[in-house]
């Protein structure tokens, strides 16, 4: 399996705060269920049911590895199905009635926060990528000259490169934003350390000070809104997917599908800028 740089981290990160300190020195051949068991509900008891169920599933894969190796007999977190309480699957909240998309943008461009964050937050719902995307891009990614940002496969979700138009409005962010980190690898470094992009809350940090609830919107939630609205003005169903990079898993069909719909993708993309343009004026 082929994880990206950012689920690698978030692994890590995992093991480290919520694993380790707890069966870290254990040995592996000598862990039981009733210890996995009290690691996750550590876990539930300050409320993350989701991540408690993503500890019981990376334990498990360390285990299955391990088994794969020799080094264990057996996976224990397998008589654990069913024990941790249920987690709901939220929706990403987002916007989509065209008057309250236009009270973001004008609230973006309000923004009186880091100079650098209101770029990101004015980019996003132009390029409508996953949020982390965005924070992880390098100014070796984007070439302003040919309109375009190349994403690695390694970045991506499903580890395909994705290739992302930019309109006009888009590159002139670039373009100011690089007078001031161009000359480091991230296009949006963290404030604290240049070698490493802003952090994950940045961006729903910002929106929360704007005023806007986890409940009204989410950095991820801007891809339902654009999804949303160039469906409901007729365009292709089919472009739309391909921009958003929910491709095919047939791989020749998926690179069939990105060229077919690429001219139409520039095309929407820049109409869909021009569009922002008009919502944001629109009060």
């Amino acid at each position: 399996v082929q994880w990206s740089d950012n689920h690698k981290q978030r692994v890590k990160r995992t093991f480290e705060k919520d694993i380790f300190p707890y069966i870290g020195k254990r040995p592996i051949t000598k862990i039981e269920p009733p210890e996995i068991l009290k690691v996750c509900n550590r876990v539930v008891e300050r409320g993350a049911v989701y991540s408690a169920h993503k500890v019981k599933q990376i334990c498990g894969q360390a285990f299955r590895y391990a088994v794969s190796i020799g080094k264990a007999e057996r996976d224990p977190t397998r008589d654990l199905q069913g024990v941790l309480p249920k987690h709901k699957t939220k929706h990403m909240a987002a916007i989509t009635e065209p008057s309250k998309v236009g009270e973001l943008l004008r609230a973006i461009d309000g923004y009186s926060g880091n100079y650098e964050t209101r770029c990101i937050l004015k980019l996003l719902p132009l390029v409508f990528t996953r949020p982390g995307e965005l924070r992880h891009a390098e100014w070796t990614e984007i070439n302003l000259e040919k309109a375009i940002w190349t994403i690695p496969a390694g970045k991506m979700k499903r580890r395909k490169q994705h290739v992302v138009p930019l309109s006009k409005q888009a590159i002139e962010i670039f373009k100011d934003i690089q007078q001031l980190t161009g000359k480091w690898r991230y296009v949006f470094p963290s404030i604290r350390t240049k070698k490493r992009p802003i952090s994950e809350n940045t961006i729903n940090g910002a929106f929360r000070r704007m005023g806007f609830s986890k409940d009204e919107l989410t950095g991820h939630g801007l891809r339902t809104t654009a999804s949303s609205l160039l469906n409901e003005k007729g365009y292709n169903p089919d472009a739309i997917e391909a921009q958003l990079s929910h491709t095919d898993n047939n791989t020749v069909r998926a690179a069939y599908n990105r060229a077919k719909y690429w001219d139409e993708r520039v095309k929407m993309m820049q109409d869909w800028a021009d569009y922002l343009d008009e919502l944001r004026e629109t009060i």
